[in-house]
């Protein structure tokens, strides 16, 4: 009888679905802010970036899609100093209530040369690993506040992730090290990299200012071509979000080779080379001494 009753009991549980744990519903503004919340979140969270893979974040224009995304999230990461023009308008059109966790809090931010763009806070923080490392602290605590139940499980996923950072970051120490003082210094399409020059000891000039909609003037090529020739700086580089035909005219013309790509605002898809952050970062490493090493 017992072992009857135990048999009915297995064939009962065996035809009960399995309800799966659903999924936290989490919005990021662009891609690398997404790949840091799905490091962090795991298999507990369903990420969307807005500003997806190649996206230029500067002058992204909103879609109802992206309104009805919100509307559906329980919680939003936001890079924060002034990165994302457009992002409090979208929420208010969406009219989401979900919290709102600003990756970025916490970081010392580094204030831009007005000469260059608008002045002001400059918001690529998460170019220096010391600083994405206060971002993941940051996501851990949004996630834990928006799921209690999954606390444990975001703080594991931060702890193993920043254990990669810390590695990364002095990955990269080691490796800008090896590039000779006297040349860590090159141009780039427009400033992103303040945040890596000041952590790593690389010198950026750049023809725009801060953000991808700054006009350059032919009084400013001139003068960028010029400092090149002048300093002998070794390289330009290109950004996956920006028009590089201004670098190319001014490598051209002061004799600077092209250097190849750097990612500075936006991660690629899966099938280009810097899918996630970590894989950003060490990309732009490795093309840093390709280009200053020879």
């Amino acid at each position: 009888m017992f072992r009857r009753l135990a048999l009915v009991g297995l064939l009962a549980a065996l035809a009960t679905p399995c309800v799966a744990q659903e999924k936290l519903k989490v919005v990021a503004t662009f891609s690398i802010l997404g790949d840091f919340v799905t490091n962090v979140g795991g298999d507990r969270v369903e990420v969307q970036a807005l500003v997806g893979p190649n996206g230029d974040a500067h002058v992204y224009q909103p879609s109802p899609s992206d309104a009805k995304t919100l509307a559906g999230a329980k919680v939003v990461f936001v890079n924060g100093l002034g990165f994302e023009g457009w992002i409090e308008r979208l929420i208010k059109a969406s009219g989401s209530k979900a919290p709102v966790v600003t990756a970025s809090r916490g970081v010392k931010p580094r204030k831009m040369d007005d000469e260059h763009g608008r002045g002001g806070a400059d918001p690529h923080a998460w170019q220096s690993v010391e600083n994405a490392k206060v971002y993941v602290a940051n996501i851990r605590d949004g996630l834990s506040a928006a799921d209690p139940a999954g606390k444990g499980s975001y703080e594991a996923n931060a702890a193993s992730y920043l254990a990669k950072l810390d590695a990364l970051d002095a990955e990269v120490k080691a490796a800008i090290e090896e590039i000779p003082a006297d040349r860590r210094r090159i141009i780039t399409t427009h400033d992103a990299f303040g945040y890596f020059a000041a952590a790593y000891g690389v010198t950026f000039i750049a023809p725009q200012g801060v953000s991808t909609e700054s006009e350059v003037s032919a009084k400013d090529v001139a003068k960028i071509i010029l400092q090149v020739r002048k300093q002998k700086i070794p390289a330009v580089f290109l950004e996956n979000v920006s028009d590089g035909r201004l670098l190319r005219r001014i490598g051209a013309e002061s004799g600077a080779r092209i250097g190849g790509t750097l990612y500075s605002d936006a991660l690629t898809d899966g099938q280009g080379a810097a899918p996630t952050y970590l894989d950003m970062m060490r990309h732009n490493v490795q093309q840093l001494s390709a280009a200053l090493m020879n």
